[in-house]
């Protein structure tokens, strides 16, 4: 039978140096049986101060806690890392590369709730954890399930945020059955969801924040050229851009 493994990290910035301070996470074995893991690491890379207003992890947390390489999950996905198990996050590429840094390299199949949230909610203004956890109303729900998991829950903290994406898979779910009721495997279709660069309808940032795309693509394609050129964008930004300029 299929695992599930939901997880996140908490790390000490985002430049390519920079390592795992925590991770969250928890391994769905049946509905009625779940781990969860949550634990905190050293690393040997400084903690920016970005990262800690975002996190609020400072180097003294840390201080006397194991590498990366002794956490029961560090163990756990590794045992599990096969193609017939799941491993999700909400924007996976970016917990993925953490991971390959302790010198992971994935047989998952793998589902980014971020991209199935741009896919399955075309028209919500922004598809970040927090803002959906609050515009789809998860948080009415997510006591309840902490309780249940003895979890307690911190915004951008690690193992509160997979909580939270937990509820957000099980509402993709219900979406993707909806959406695409001849797909049997509602989970099959997230995979497939992910492996889909997604056709972004508006900019979510930028002087033309807010618009549609297709109109800027109208009214200044100078901008999106420069944009292309110029800026660190997303893998769907960067298809959508294409699109309009190819």
């Amino acid at each position: 039978m299929a695992k599930y493994i939901l997880f996140d990290t908490e790390t000490t910035g985002a430049t390519e140096q920079d390592r795992i301070i925590q991770v969250g996470a928890m391994v769905v074995h049946s509905r009625d049986n779940i781990e969860v893991f949550d634990g905190l690491c050293l690393a040997d890379v400084p903690i920016s101060i970005e990262a800690m207003e975002v996190h609020n992890i400072t180097p003294d947390v840390i201080e006397n806690q194991p590498p990366y390489s002794e956490l029961d999950f560090a163990k756990k996905v590794l045992e599990l890392n096969q193609k017939e198990n799941y491993l999700i996050a909400h924007n996976i590429n970016f917990d993925l590369d953490m991971l390959k840094k302790e010198g992971f390299e994935n047989s998952y199949t793998l589902i980014d709730t971020l991209r199935c949230a741009k896919h399955l909610l075309p028209d919500s203004p922004y598809h970040r954890l927090q803002y959906l956890r609050y515009s789809l109303e998860l948080y009415k729900t997510e006591s309840a399930e902490a309780s249940k998991l003895n979890i307690t829950i911190k915004a951008h903290d690690a193992i509160g945020d997979v909580l939270v994406m937990k509820l957000l898979l099980s509402k993709l779910v219900t979406l993707a059955k909806e959406k695409f009721p001849e797909n049997k495997n509602p989970m099959q279709t997230l995979v497939k969801l992910t492996e889909t660069p997604v056709l972004m309808k508006t900019f979510k940032f930028g002087k033309h924040k807010g618009r549609e795309v297709a109109d800027i693509a109208k009214e200044d394609m100078g901008y999106m050229k420069w944009m292309k050129n110029n800026m660190n964008l997303d893998e769907d930004m960067v298809f959508t851009l294409d699109y309009y300029l190819g």
